[in-house]
């Protein structure tokens, strides 16, 4: 067999099968993972690269790939049973700030500077750190902060108000073509597209992506970026529309002399005003 031919087939077998022991070692990102599992994927790596060009005799090297495999999956298993087999091979985390001050004993083990530290603060936009709480270093070399209590954003929790539940946008067109799944999860159908796209002056083989949001509101990215396109909002025009009616409602009454009829116009008009004040906080954030 020529060598060229053989380096081509070993190439092929040998990317399927590191594809397929990336695939069940799973899906921890490369950037953040453990120093453990980043020598795991050098190591497979380095093994894939000498079989394919046939540095290393092809059994002997998928014999080093299966106990490179085998070994982590085995170890993973052993460490979900074991906090002791986790922290061996994966490592703890260390607290480098506690109480709002620093452990500078717990810097020198991670082997952290002060400005180091205070890097990696501002790359997640602490800039102060007499702001922060708690901050702890993950095993996987992030550090994670907690800010203290007067510094923390204020949320709809704190503040006592209902806010209506969210879930993830659906793309409902991808390259001027409608996303029938997309559409179906949300309860849509094409006809819908149509009326929102013509609504919106704008065609459907110019849309290189529209998503609809948990309020139904479409959002339209065109491949023209010279068209300016009005991105409604659902639940606005609901809540102007309920006060518009209330506003109508109120002006029937006041103007009205039948005293039947202004007795209904602001039985009415109370009705919508406390719908107006149960839908404020989910129409409106």
């Amino acid at each position: 067999m020529e060598p060229w031919i053989e380096i081509l087939l070993r190439s092929v077998l040998i990317f399927f099968l590191a594809f397929f022991i990336l695939r069940i070692l799973g899906k921890r990102h490369p950037v953040r993972t453990t120093p453990f599992y980043f020598v795991t994927y050098v190591v497979i790596a380095i093994l894939a690269a000498l079989i394919s060009v046939n540095m290393i005799p092809i059994v002997h090297g998928l014999i080093a790939l299966g106990i490179w495999f085998a070994l982590p999956i085995a170890l993973d298993y052993l460490s979900i049973k074991s906090k002791v087999v986790h922290d061996i091979f994966y490592g703890r985390e260390t607290i480098l700030i506690k109480q709002g001050k620093i452990l500078e004993e717990n810097l020198m083990r991670v082997r952290y500077s002060a400005e180091e530290l205070t890097r990696e603060l501002r790359q997640k936009d602490i800039f102060n750190l007499a702001d922060i709480e708690f901050a702890v270093m993950e095993n996987t070399g992030n550090i994670n902060v907690l800010l203290k209590a007067n510094k923390k954003p204020i949320t709809a929790h704190d503040m006592e108000r209902k806010v209506a539940p969210e879930t993830e946008p659906e793309t409902v067109i991808l390259d001027g073509s409608i996303i029938n799944e997309g559409l179906t999860s949300l309860g849509l159908n094409k006809e819908w597209i149509k009326q929102q796209l013509e609504t919106s002056g704008v065609s459907l083989d110019n849309v290189f992506v529209g998503q609809v949001d948990t309020s139904g509101n479409l959002y339209l990215d065109l491949f023209d970026d010279a068209i300016e396109v009005d991105q409604t909002n659902v639940k606005e025009l609901v809540f102007a529309n309920l006060e518009n009616i209330h506003a109508n409602l109120m002006s029937f009454y006041l103007e009205t002399e039948n005293e039947e009829a202004k007795k209904m116009y602001q039985k009415n008009a109370q009705i919508i005003e406390q719908l107006i004040n149960k839908l404020r906080p989910y129409l409106l954030r």
